[in-house]
């Protein structure tokens, strides 16, 4: 009897599995998804407004990446320890895993362009811009961990960051060169399709791609590709080009979700304020700590 109810029970399994495969399977059986077509403004064009953010954990770092105790580490007897600047964060110090964001493999650095990507990792608390509240540039503003804004009319396109109040106007006729090299650069867009295409130049050297000391210099020249890919999500892929820094151009590309909250705002994170003591605290009549650690200069 144990046999016979179990040889059923078995075969009504494997049915009922069988069935239920079939199910999930049937609408994808020679069938592709239809291409997403995004709402359109009143010129036309793919509607990007909104309020988006990256998931990513790519501000740590770009490219894959395990879990560490620190950005800045010292050696510890089994292995690195936070740097005693960072210690008492303890957990919330600690850099999560990261799958990165940049395709095809390593990036394509020149051997001095490397030596200098290390060093700035050994370096970060004095180097890394954004511990000083400068602006990010171009990729970086896109997947820092704070939502942005795009407005977009048939005239004008404009990017706002919550991040230290950055700021980018997509030029959509071409103004010629930039004027002076920034830290956000100048931007020119283009509609190809459904695809927001902006080319972005005019850098200075200062910012970096992440808090992993990835950087590049005065030569960049950033292509980025914004598609709509459903109500609440775009594709964003941006080339990176410079060939002072590296070997070859090379490409990121992530997911950007729109944030739904029936109150969703953009808010005010303009950091200066909160970095002034660690910068010029030491300047005070009294200084209320020691000065900060500063980068020795040979």
């Amino acid at each position: 009897m144990r046999k016979m109810f179990g040889g059923v029970i078995i075969a009504l399994g494997a049915a009922a599995g069988g069935a239920l495969l079939a199910a999930w399977s049937a609408p994808l059986a020679g069938q592709t998804a239809a291409a997403y077509r995004a709402p359109r403004t009143a010129d036309g064009k793919p509607d990007l407004n909104g309020i988006w953010q990256s998931l990513s954990g790519a501000n740590y770092d770009i490219e894959a990446h395990m879990a560490r105790p620190a950005m800045a580490v010292r050696p510890g007897p089994y292995g690195p320890v936070p740097a005693a600047a960072v210690l008492a964060l303890g957990a919330v110090g600690a850099v999560p895993p990261g799958m990165g964001i940049v395709e095809g493999g390593p990036i394509p650095y020149k051997p001095e362009a490397l030596a200098k990507k290390k060093e700035n990792q050994e370096k970060w608390l004095e180097r890394d811009p954004e511990i000083k509240c400068y602006l990010p540039g171009v990729p970086r503003a896109t997947y820092m961990p704070y939502p942005f804004q795009i407005l977009q009319s048939q005239s004008a396109v404009f990017f706002a960051y919550e991040y230290a109040g950055a700021v980018r106007n997509i030029y959509m006729k071409d103004p010629g060169p930039p004027p002076a090299d920034s830290w956000m650069g100048q931007s020119v867009g283009k509609w190809e399709g459904d695809t927001l295409v902006i080319t972005v130049t005019g850098f200075n050297d200062s910012t970096w791609f992440d808090r992993a000391g990835n950087h590049h210099s005065d030569s960049l020249k950033v292509t980025e590709r914004w598609t709509p890919k459903g109500p609440d999500h775009l594709w964003y892929e941006a080339t990176i080009e410079d060939p002072k820094t590296f070997s070859k151009p090379w490409k990121i590309s992530m997911p950007l979700y729109r944030r739904v909250e029936p109150n969703a705002q953009l808010m005010q994170f303009k950091c200066v304020e909160f970095v002034e003591e660690m910068m010029y605290g030491e300047l005070r009549k009294k200084p209320t700590q020691p000065a900060a650690p500063k980068e020795q200069k040979e």
